[in-house]
């Protein structure tokens, strides 16, 4: 008789599993099903003790826990695998609320989770520390000096109306500023017997109005900000005081210069650091700040990411330059030739131009069309 078509032997039943029984845990709404002696392995803790029956429903034959559901997953692991470990998304503070509560101590947490654990647990005693100073501070020196309430508001626009004025006067002119920039290059129409104008010579004297109340406004804020920086030398020093001074340079350089043509041309490259403005809404943003120390901290990745790339482009340049080389059609003449080649492939930017340059094609066939068809 084959083997296959015996009937398989019971089991072998273990004394103690007979006596086990599955119970269910309900936290905040979501169910989860363990064995009894899953959680009495660890006798000391709430699930393991007798002190989890307090939480019993006799109506629905289940124990109820009102609390975080996410974190109780890491709890329950914990007593089937015997090993804790820290998600790196929870906070905190919450997480060792939740394992206070359910009687597990931190100090068990697995060797792969630890690190990060200190890592999270002092940051916040820190910042709890600082809050603290900060409170302290405050309810010590209750009267701060002129300057110091000046830089406060500055730093942060929201403790007072007039510094939140100030905050929203400024970001209005550096947006009127950045605008106004971009709408003078913009053809205006033409001169009589001259080519065409662009807006910020055809209404030279309200551009330069709008650039000089923003220029003022500017200065103001610099110079305010200069008076008021605890330390003038660090602040002249930061990267956000250079581009405040590089913003309003041009203004000033122009105003000193005259219209000969030896300096023009000099000018004309000056008003390319007007576009400096811009990187003054990284103030106004917090956003912009965020993205700011997000692309610091991460400059060892750019950087390999980028080191990358490079290999990949001189790896795949050397490849084109020499499957070519015997054609005498070939562009590509040498190894930085095909560089360019490479990159626009490589970062799919070659499809893009290729698409666009038929999507104009295909428009001024159809231009054409339209203009041909009513003559037949």
């Amino acid at each position: 008789m084959p083997v296959a078509n015996c009937p398989m032997p019971l089991a072998p039943a273990d004394k103690n599993k007979r006596q086990d029984e599955l119970i269910v845990l309900n936290v905040s709404g979501r169910r989860f099903q363990t064995w009894r002696t899953t959680l009495e392995r660890y006798p000391d803790t709430l699930l393991g003790s007798t002190e989890k029956e307090f939480f019993f429903n006799e109506d629905t034959k289940e124990y109820f826990f009102d609390r975080d559901p996410e974190v109780f997953r890491c709890v329950l692991n914990f007593y089937r695998t015997g090993k804790l470990h820290y998600p790196r998304y929870e906070c905190i503070s919450a997480y060792d609320d939740e394992l206070a509560f359910y009687g597990i101590l931190p100090e068990i947490i697995g060797d792969c989770c630890y690190e990060e654990y200190k890592d999270r647990k002092r940051e916040n005693a820190e910042r709890l520390m600082d809050d603290n100073d900060s409170e302290n501070n405050q309810e010590s020196m209750p009267s701060l000096s002129f300057r110091q309430t000046m830089w406060r508001a500055f730093e942060n626009p929201h403790t007072s109306t007039l510094a939140l004025v100030f905050y929203y006067v400024t970001g209005f002119f550096i947006a009127v500023s950045v605008i106004t920039n971009v709408v003078e290059t913009v053809p205006c129409g033409t001169a009589p017997g001259s080519k065409e104008l662009p807006c910020g010579e055809r209404y030279s004297v309200a551009f330069f109005c709008l650039d000089t109340a923003c220029v003022m406004i500017f200065t103001v804020e610099y110079l305010l900000r200069l008076f008021a920086a605890p330390s003038r030398y660090r602040f002249i020093r930061s990267v956000m005081s250079i581009i405040d001074v590089v913003a309003i340079m041009p203004y000033y350089i122009g105003l000193v210069m005259t219209n000969n043509e030896d300096v023009s041309g000099a000018f004309v490259t000056l008003r390319v650091f007007r576009v400096f403005r811009i990187f003054k809404f990284s103030r106004h943003s917090q956003g912009l700040r965020i993205l700011g120390y997000t692309l610091k901290s991460c400059a060892s990745e750019l950087g390999f990411l980028l080191f990358s790339l490079t290999m990949a482009i001189i790896i795949f340049a050397t490849v084109m330059f020499y499957a070519e080389k015997g054609s005498s059609a070939s562009k590509f003449t040498s190894i930085p030739a095909s560089f360019w080649y490479t990159i626009v492939t490589m970062t799919t930017l070659g499809l893009f131009v290729f698409c666009f340059q038929k999507l104009l094609e295909v428009l001024l066939r159809l231009r054409y069309l339209r203009v041909c068809i009513p003559v037949f």
